[in-house]
């Protein structure tokens, strides 16, 4: 506030027409009135000064009631409410700050001693109101004219003017500053506006010495012979000098509040963004690196970096000193120079240098040292309060496993050793980072045996992030024992780690793809004899419900050898355009039945979603299998989130491309609000007969069926997940483009076909009502048909089967047995069954040679792989029908026939 020379004790010149003091005199000559009123009616007979006496009471009540009504309605105070507002006036009248009450019409009614003096009025007949006072140039008369209108308006409001000159009693100055402000007060009668006035030219010269004393300091600073800069932590440059902003060829209008960013003036300087220290922490940091120009063309500089942490460890915005190096700014250039070129040496290096003493204490390092390390070193000079910053630690970064076998290696190489092994070890902080490290003795010449060899720095010369030159030599020598070399190693790892699993899922599916093909077979013989034992028994015979149960059985391992098939990406598929939202918008029903009622699903389908092709069945499938994966993750309940979307790689912004691969795709995210899955779990859940359920709650393929089923049908999943909060599946079916292709001949039904709708009409009466019963097809027919299979039960099974429908059947226990049959001519054969593994000679070889002598023999392959499994192995348009195994005897003779009949 600024100084005021007003009065120290109550002012006795204020003005206030609003006073009424009380007339002791009337109050005595009223009651002398009483006193003589009394003495007059003494001397009156008591017959006539009766009706005076009561007349002179009436006045009297009168006069009472009516100065009770003048009490109630405010008209009259006591003598103790008037004393409370006489203090209130006291401190008015005495204030520094002009005060004047002007009621409604403009009419004065109090003004204190300040305002008579800035106004010049000495009584009510020559005192001026604000609006006449303070008037001159045209900015005091908008000022004032807006101060009036609010207290018109009833509003409070305030302004600063300069008066140039200022009014009469503002004595001889050539101008002065004035705040004035206008505010309404609530009275009962007259409404009034309270106006006032305070002279705050001294406040006003204050502000602008200092104002101009921080133009001069910027003036200064602007001009000085080296560059600052400011970094807040977000790595905006929030101020930069103008002699940084020519070297570096800036507009300095362009600087500032977030208008350029440290990335375009110091690329891969991501060290200069602190990301925390200490609380009250100042970190002292010195760098060697290239500015970036606008021109494109790098600056040589050398950066004192200072960064300030709060209370709450988060930093501030730096304060940078920097030093121009490039040729001609020093007087030693060929120092300079050479200095300059090592700099840019280490610091352009992919590889992580630093020198430590014995303790593992940083010295120095380059920028990818920092980059990879997570920090920068600090440099041992005084903080402002006496003490040195500590300087950080290798181990800083290291978890704490790997920092034994670190310790020993460091040993030896301050010891002098130069021999010593890589060292791998893991790095703290997100992204699960590792690094290889080397570690050699500052004084022997090279490196360690086997590490990178980027060039050995030269004793004393800095590099980026130098913390201090020394001061005595042998204290340099004795922080700087050891020059540690490392190599990011995070990615290389992880795509070991990648190939090793895909190694390893590939094994598994080799392996789950052949103890399929052999189960197959022998399920194939336990259906079939089950067939022919249900065909030669009544449903009344006490044998004839064993039996289905064995068939049933049969089935239901037929089904888990169908997920080991899909895992290992040999089932057979019938892919086709299809909508996945038609496809999803489906299967709702049952969904909700297989969630139950503690979990919610919301299917939020995206805007014209592409199509795809893939099997329908086994699409369903997949989403089946996540549903029921997901409400087990769910026992409490929750929800589960099913979203479509269409997905370009290129036009999605980087951070949101993890696990997305590359082209147009139709994306489905499952999402549920379960437990999460942990790490340890996440990398074998899609290995086969891998569960985390109870036993007997699961098989462990039902992950494993869905990433077979994906990968099988061209497709890329991803899976994200957080331990508490739930995890995403992502699913990337490639798009589908439409081309003109002919139509495919129809194929016989499977095993697989129409599996998941048996599902979903499974206790649904309402969707599974009972059509018109039809006449039993007529399965019998004519012809010589060659039985080609190895397995012994399967073939005798298979042949007693079409034998019992009509059929000649030749029997053949491999391709060569077969070949022999039909170069014998005794019969012409109409149909080949042939199975597709088999010793000596398998099916695709055997329709080959077949085709040499025979191209229009019409041949059926059977097979517990899927048909694209072998197809390739055959010439592109070889026309042939496929059945796969586990067949029933009735899908065999249905094919047969129809396959003749073509």
């Amino acid at each position: 506030m600024a100084e005021f020379s007003g009065p120290t004790k109550a002012a006795s010149n204020a003005i206030d027409r609003s006073e009424r003091p009380g007339r002791v005199g009337l109050l005595l000559v009223l009651a002398g009135l009483l006193v003589g009123a009394a003495v007059g009616l003494s001397f009156v007979a008591n017959e006539q000064a009766q009706p005076l006496i009561l007349g002179l009471l009436a006045l009297l009540a009168m006069a009472g009631v009516f100065c009770l009504f003048a009490l109630a309605i405010g008209a009259l105070q006591l003598a103790g409410q008037t004393g409370r507002d006489d203090i209130t006036k006291a401190i008015v009248d005495a204030s520094p700050e002009g005060t004047i009450v002007v009621e409604e019409g403009g009419r004065l009614i109090y003004a204190n001693e300040a305002y008579l003096t800035i106004a010049g009025g000495e009584s009510f007949a020559n005192l001026r109101a604000v609006e006449r006072v303070f008037v001159g140039s045209p900015e005091v008369s908008e000022a004032v004219y807006r101060l009036a209108q609010a207290a018109r308006e009833g509003l409070g409001h305030g302004e600063e003017i300069r008066m140039a000159p200022p009014p009469d009693g503002a004595g001889d100055r050539a101008f002065a500053w004035y705040r004035i402000a206008v505010r309404p007060i609530d009275r009962p009668r007259r409404p009034a506006a309270l106006w006032t006035v305070s002279d705050i030219t001294h406040e006003r010269e204050r502000q602008e010495n200092v104002f101009q004393e921080l133009q001069h300091a910027i003036d200064y600073l602007d001009h000085a012979p080296a560059g600052f800069l400011s970094i807040d932590p977000a790595g905006s440059v929030v101020y930069m000098n103008a002699t940084l902003a020519t070297w570096l060829g800036y507009d300095l209008a362009t600087v500032g509040s977030g208008g350029l960013r440290l990335p375009e003036i110091a690329p891969g300087a991501d060290v200069l963004t602190a990301t925390g220290g200490q609380p009250g922490e100042v970190r002292t940091d010195r760098f060697d690196l290239d500015l970036r120009r606008r021109n494109g063309h790098p600056l040589p500089a050398r950066l004192y970096h200072r960064v300030a942490f709060g209370q709450d460890g988060k930093p501030g915005s730096s304060r940078t000193i920097v030093l121009n190096r490039s040729a001609g700014a020093e007087t030693d250039e060929p120092q300079r120079a050479a200095e300059v070129r090592l700099a840019r040496f280490l610091n352009n290096s992919p590889i992580a240098i630093a020198t430590v003493d014995h303790a593992g204490h940083i010295a120095r390092a380059n920028a990818s040292f920092a980059r990879l390390f997570g920090g920068t070193p600090r440099q041992a000079m005084p903080d402002g309060h006496g003490s040195l910053n500590a300087e950080p630690t290798i181990w800083d970064a290291l978890v704490e496993r790997d920092r034994a076998a670190l310790e020993t290696a460091l040993t030896k190489a301050s010891g002098g050793l130069a021999a010593i092994e890589p060292i791998e070890v893991m790095l703290t902080g997100a992204g699960n980072r590792s690094a290889r490290v080397w570690l050699s003795p500052a004084g022997v010449e090279g490196a360690a045996e086997g590490a990178p060899a980027p060039g050995t720095p030269a004793q004393g010369t800095p590099a980026q992030g130098t913390s201090g030159q020394g001061t005595k030599a042998d204290e340099s020598g004795d922080r700087e024992r050891v020059i540690l070399y490392a190599l990011d190693t995070t990615a290389q790892r992880q795509l070991e780690q990648q190939v090793a699993q895909a190694q390893k899922m590939d094994t598994v599916g080799q392996l789950a793809g052949g103890i399929a093909h052999d189960f197959n077979n022998v399920l194939q013989a336990i259906i079939g004899y089950s067939d022919l034992l249900l065909a030669s028994h009544r449903p009344t015979d006490p044998a004839f419900q064993d039996i289905m149960q064995i068939k049933q059985n049969a089935n239901r391992a037929a089904s888990l050898v169908r997920q080991l098939l899909a895992f290992s990406r040999r089932q057979t598929l019938r892919p086709e355009v299809m909508s996945v939202g038609e496809a999803l918008s489906d299967l709702t029903l049952l969904l909700k039945r297989l969630l139950g009622e503690r979990v919610d699903l919301d299917l939020k389908h995206g805007r014209e979603i592409w199509p795809i092709k893939a099997d329908v069945n086994q699409f369903e499938q997949v989403i089946v299998n996540l549903a029921v994966n997901a409400r087990d993750a769910m026992p409490e309940g929750g929800r589960l989130l099913i979203r479509t979307a269409n997905v370009v790689h290129d036009s999605t912004p980087e951070e949101a491309r993890l696990g997305m691969p590359a082209g147009d795709h139709v994306l489905i995210e499952v999402i549920d609000t379960g437990q999460g899955i942990p790490p340890d779990v996440m990398e074998k859940i899609f290995e086969p007969f891998f569960t985390t359920k109870e036993i007997g709650k699961g098989t462990g393929l039902g992950l494993s069926t869905v990433f077979g089923i994906v990968k099988q049908s061209g497709g890329t999943i991803d899976v994200r997940s957080t331990v508490g909060e739930g995890t995403t599946f992502r699913i990337y079916f490639p798009r589908h483009e439409p081309v003109a292709e002919p139509e495919p001949a129809p194929l016989p039904a499977t095993s697989t076909t129409g599996e998941i709708a048996a599902h979903r009409l499974k206790g649904t009466p309402e969707l599974a009502a009972p059509s018109p019963r039809k006449p039993a097809p007529d399965h019998t027919g004519q012809g010589v048909i060659l039985l080609v299979e190895d397995e012994d039960p399967v073939r005798a099974v298979n042949s007693r089967a079409l034998s019992a429908r009509g059929y000649t059947v030749l029997e053949a226990a491999s391709g060569l047995d077969a070949l022999k049959i039909i170069e014998d001519k005794s019969q012409t054969i109409d149909l080949v069954v042939s199975d597709v593994v088999m010793p000596e000679m398998d099916g695709p070889t055997l329709l080959r040679e077949l085709r040499k002598h025979h191209p229009d023999l019409k041949v059926i392959f059977v097979s517990g792989y899927a048909e694209d499994a072998f197809r390739k192995n055959l010439p592109e348009g070889e026309d042939f029908n496929f059945l796969p195994k586990p067949f029933s005897l009735k899908q065999l003779v249905e094919t047969v026939k129809e396959t003749i009949a073509r």
